[in-house]
């Protein structure tokens, strides 16, 4: 049985997992995200939001290959907005989709939580 790579462009569809790729340093970690962000796998993502260590620490989550995100994940996405506040840092989502993004409006935290269209973009001041 061969492993499905979920990060190959020629994928039809998302995976249902979650895969979390990170890199990074200096204080600035990128995480990148493919699959749905759900109730069963809430302990995967909580750790990929895990406060970067040092002053002023900054997560740049890149979400284009996430298909699916629920109550969750807004909320893991909320509690890494209020850590990384209270350590003086920032989250910064990369490109989620326009369901992603229509439901972080209704829930209202588009408001505080940054959302770029690239990753170049995300990385900068």
């Amino acid at each position: 049985m061969s492993e499905v790579d979920p990060w190959s462009a020629d994928r039809a569809e998302e995976p249902e997992e979650l895969w979390v790729s990170r890199a990074g340093d200096g204080g600035v970690r990128v995480v990148t995200l493919a699959g749905e962000i759900d109730y069963h796998n809430r302990a995967v993502f909580a750790e990929a939001l895990t406060v970067p260590p040092g002053p002023r620490p900054w997560l740049v989550l890149d979400m284009r290959r996430v298909s699916f995100l629920d109550s969750t994940g807004l909320n893991a996405l909320i509690a890494a907005h209020r850590a990384l506040g209270a350590a003086g840092g920032r989250l910064r989502l990369v490109a989620p989709t326009d369901m992603i993004k229509r439901t972080m409006g209704i829930v209202g935290i588009d408001a505080f939580i940054e959302c770029r269209d690239t990753l170049d973009e995300a990385l900068k001041e």
